[in-house]
């Protein structure tokens, strides 16, 4: 079902705005998606497809998660031992002793849920 609280594309990667998902009939979800002329007005079935029968289309709604992006530093020791993450290298730098084999920074860009 279709949540007017949660942000949408189309399949084909347009930009959507949901006004409501409880109008009558077979495509209750009405809102509009944003092409090359501007927003056009547009419905769908209350699981967000653009065509009642079922097949996959260009216009069908895909759920848009946010997505999670952290950058931080963690320095690497004989045992396979870390240290705390640290926010920047240089902050990495100050908290490493003498026995540091190495400072690997880490990048996470996922999808909120992913790999759970």
């Amino acid at each position: 079902m279709i949540d007017k609280n949660k942000q949408y594309r189309t399949r084909d990667g347009r930009e959507v705005r949901i006004y409501a998902t409880d109008g009558i009939g077979s495509y209750p979800v009405h809102g509009a998606t944003h092409g090359r002329q501007g927003w056009t007005p547009e419905k769908w079935t209350a699981d967000g497809l653009f065509f009642y029968d079922g097949s996959q289309r260009e216009g069908d709604l895909i759920e848009v998660k946010p997505r999670i992006q952290r950058e931080f530093w963690l320095n690497v020791y004989r045992g396979d031992s870390l240290s705390t993450r640290y926010d920047s290298k240089e902050h990495a730098d100050r908290g490493a002793t003498i026995e540091r084999l190495a400072c690997v920074k880490i990048i996470i860009d996922c999808e909120e849920g992913e790999g759970l």
